[in-house]
């Protein structure tokens, strides 16, 4: 009997140990997409962002997005795949991804931050847990002093949005142009940008959009306070400047879009799913202690 019951024990320490281990890495995983002018594998950027991520949650399955089929093509899609066609292939991507079939935290740099946005309102399977974004333009730009590429792509970039950003050739080209938000032709912008406009509910109201976000834990959206690549910086909270003219701004809470609720903002705010934070730094710069401190606790929920 003694012998039974020794084996029983050592039986039931097993299972608990056994549990134990799962318990320790039922992580939940993270998709990263990365800024314009980067890639999903530069070790100074994302590599140095996914390595950190796994450093602080041991286990942890993280996935830098790739748009195209290499490095390159990943780069230089950054400025010359029409945007809604990215999304249709992430959505993709992230469906035939079985780690992520229970769902997943989002990180998006830059750019990537309304990219995921879109996803999120597109694309709710797998569903996306939390949404972090790192100076995403929500409210898009209006200005391109800074580009992170090469003296070529940039000058054809720039040469564009000079040109018209709202030329049907260049919206359906030029990434940048289709978050080009110029507030002194508000409907311009409302008619004819192909990406901005459509999810943030300014064309139509597509009521999916809506009910998909505010599936959302938490969106958390990171304001880097020194940043002088994007223009107007109060976007990367969904502010920007009043129609008509460009020094005056206006906050999420004063804009049409929070007034009358077209994507759940209002509704995700009152219930504490909004988080506005801010970085000290320049565009994209932030201290692996505000990382530790205030983006890693979303990361374990």
């Amino acid at each position: 009997m003694a012998a039974q019951r020794m084996a029983c024990l050592l039986a039931f320490l097993f299972v608990i140990a056994i549990s134990s281990c799962k318990a320790s890495n039922d992580t939940i995983p993270a998709v990263i997409w990365h800024g314009m002018g980067d890639s999903c594998c530069n070790p100074l950027s994302m590599g140095s962002i996914k390595r950190l991520i796994q450093s602080k949650i041991p286990g942890i399955y993280v996935r830098s997005l790739m748009i195209g089929n290499n490095i390159i093509e990943d780069t230089e899609n950054g400025f010359l795949m029409n945007v809604n066609d990215q999304i249709t292939q992430v959505c993709g991507k992230l469906a035939n991804d079985p780690k992520l079939k229970n769902g997943y935290n989002a990180l998006g740099f830059s750019q990537g931050g309304q990219f995921l946005r879109a996803v999120a309102q597109r694309c709710p399977n797998p569903p996306m847990r939390n949404l972090i974004s790192f100076g995403g333009q929500h409210q898009g730009v209006y200005g391109f002093p800074h580009c992170p590429g090469s003296a070529t792509i940039c000058n054809i970039v720039r040469e564009a949005l000079n040109y018209g950003a709202y030329i049907s050739y260049i919206q359906d080209h030029i990434v940048q142009a289709e978050y080009w938000h110029d507030p002194l032709n508000e409907k311009e912008y409302r008619e004819k940008s192909v990406f901005l406009a459509d999810i943030n509910q300014e064309k139509t109201t597509n009521n999916t959009y809506k009910v998909n976000l505010m599936k959302l834990k938490n969106f958390v959206m990171v304001m880097f306070a020194n940043d002088t690549m994007v223009v107007p910086k109060q976007s990367e909270w969904f502010g920007f400047y009043k129609p008509g003219q460009a020094k005056e701004l206006y906050t999420l809470q004063e804009s049409d879009l929070y007034k009358e609720d077209r994507l759940g903002l209002q509704e995700m705010n009152k219930a504490g799913k909004l988080h506005f934070l801010t970085a000290i730094g320049d565009h994209l710069r932030f201290t692996d202690e505000f990382f530790e401190e205030k983006i890693l606790p979303f990361l374990k929920m």
